[in-house]
């Protein structure tokens, strides 16, 4: 399917929709479906919406190949009001839309959940509070509705939108729910309107009668992370564009389960990046390639002004996971499945531009960007004894030093004091128990994810990993900036330097190969006063 044409489908307006009368938080109650959770917050007539949205998620289907259709779910959206923003449908996808929004608005989201399964939305890398952050203890049933409302309190930047219930995230997300959620800023220099691409790179596997298959292999593929043989940009398999000889922003999404993706240009030119999960760099960076885990976004600048027509593909190259249980190994030989899928670290194409002959707005890549706080190891109250996590495989689980999901489940360990800044050290393997030799054998990439802030990377110690492994995809990190989700490969250790501010309560942070975070690879961090 042909997506040159580059201008979005505006989503119609519509009337208000009426007030449901719910209780107010934090009252407690037991669902039949998924446990104890919080009651859903009602809308609030005195909050001053700037953007008023209604989010109703269900089963639809969608012309996806010729022949069948292929079922999906969807977020079916209503702008009721979008003052000084903007409210856009891919085209011709099923994705959920691209939001723009600038620092300071307030938005409201009624989300009304029309699922087979309890849902709620999580706005990934956004600072806002515990209850509207969608932790799982807000998911609310089939039929039940939910008002988001929180001021845009982020730089500007690149966020998401996608499900987070507990359990139940890979196969929401998978299906469909998932969508941008953009902070414009100054955009002075920088690529805009048709120049400013939002690109969204999922995997996904389609049977013989179009239809989306998830985790058909056995427990291994569960245990491994769904990865799918066939790429989906935009919701469309074979998505290309027509672009101008001009410069362009490619905002850059993967939104897979668990794949990974080696960025690379196949003219041969380097990747240019000039944002982050947290938004733009101080200045670009230039690499052969850049690694980009499931939930993390980032920015790339291409100029295609000196282009010869033609086609220009954004590729995936191949690369090492450290893990002996892709590609049908021995750990997918002992548990079954592994086999059936295309492994992490298989090359793929993933979009394609055809360079026309057409002019476009050329822009000259700034040596700089506009610099922003930072934050300081030395102002960390813990700068000589960072707090650790180990994310490792025991007892048959997916853990978080040694421990998985409880819904309410906070740990001594877990809780931090508001407006501190703290050093957190993520490592891949060990932990409480140790592993021994099945926790060693099943060592996976992890790409770790912390609700409710930015961090930033200050050290990467690569010195427990295997040397091939480090040599296949050493090039492609950048630890600058400010970031929210990051890769942790086996053997591999990071520090990252955080504050805790503004909002007390209960976050998570998780593995988010989505397969392992429903296992239980996930905990509460609790801010308190």
């Amino acid at each position: 399917m042909n997506s040159s044409r580059r201008k979005f489908i505006r989503i119609a307006s519509a009337a208000s929709v009426g007030v449901l009368s719910v209780p107010v938080l934090p009252k407690l109650y037991n669902s039949i479906t998924g446990g104890q959770r919080v009651s859903p917050h009602p809308l609030n007539k005195d909050f001053p919406a700037d953007v008023d949205l209604e989010f109703t998620a269900r089963p639809d289907q969608v012309q996806l190949l010729n022949g069948s259709k292929t079922n999906i779910y969807t977020y079916q959206t209503r702008i009721l009001k979008a003052e000084n923003a903007t409210v856009d449908k891919l085209p011709g996808s099923y994705l959920g839309p691209v939001i723009r929004v600038k620092r300071g608005q307030n938005v409201r989201v009624r989300f009304k959940n029309q699922l087979p399964r309890e849902s709620v939305i999580h706005w990934h890398g956004l600072h806002i509070p515990q209850e509207m952050d969608g932790h799982p203890m807000y998911a609310i049933d089939k039929g039940k509705e939910f008002v988001y409302e929180f001021t845009v309190n982020n730089r500007p930047g690149t966020y998401w939108f996608h499900p987070h219930p507990d359990k139940y995230t890979g196969p929401q997300v998978y299906y469909g729910l998932a969508g941008m959620f953009i902070v414009e800023g100054d955009k002075t220099g920088l690529p805009d309107e048709e120049y400013d691409v939002p690109i969204v790179i999922q995997d996904r596997k389609i049977d013989a009668d179009n239809q989306l298959v998830y985790l058909d292999g056995g427990r291994m593929d569960r245990t491994q992370g769904f990865l799918g043989d066939r790429i989906l940009v935009n919701g469309q398999p074979d998505w290309n564009l027509d672009v101008k000889k001009g410069t362009y922003r490619l905002r850059i999404l993967n939104g897979s389960n668990s794949r990974i993706y080696k960025l690379a240009w196949s003219d041969g030119n380097d990747i240019v990046a000039v944002g982050t999960d947290g938004g733009l760099l101080e200045k670009p960076v230039t690499r052969p390639y850049l690694i980009l885990s499931p939930g993390e976004r980032t920015e790339l600048w291409k100029d295609f002004s000196s282009q010869n027509t033609g086609e220009v593909r954004l590729k995936s190259l191949p690369f090492e996971t450290g893990s002996p249980m892709g590609g049908g190994g021995m750990m997918g030989g002992m548990m079954g499945g592994g086999q059936q899928q295309t492994p992490n670290g298989t090359a793929f194409d993933l979009a394609l531009f055809h360079v026309t002959t057409q002019a476009g707005v050329q822009k000259e890549l700034p040596a700089a960007f506009p610099k922003h706080k930072t934050l300081s190891p030395s102002d960390a109250v813990n700068a000589g004894n960072p707090r650790t996590f180990h994310f490792s495989f025991e007892r048959m689980q997916w853990v978080i030093n040694g421990e998985t999901f409880e819904m309410m489940g906070v740990a001594d360990w877990e809780k931090v004091k508001l407006n501190t800044t703290e050093i957190w050290e993520f490592i891949n393997g060990g932990g409480s128990r140790g592993m021994g030799r099945m926790g060693n054998m099943m060592q996976m990439p992890h790409p770790v994810h912390l609700h409710g802030l930015q961090f930033r990377i200050i050290d990467r110690d690569v010195s427990g990993m295997s040397a091939s492994v480090w040599e296949s995809v050493k090039h492609g990190f950048i630890d600058q900036g400010w970031q929210d989700t990051f890769l942790l490969m086996p053997g591999m250790k990071v520090q990252a330097v955080m504050k805790f501010e503004d909002f007390t309560g209960l976050f998570v942070y998780h593995c988010h190969n989505l397969e392992h975070e429903d296992m239980g690879m996930m905990r509460n961090y609790e801010v308190i006063a």
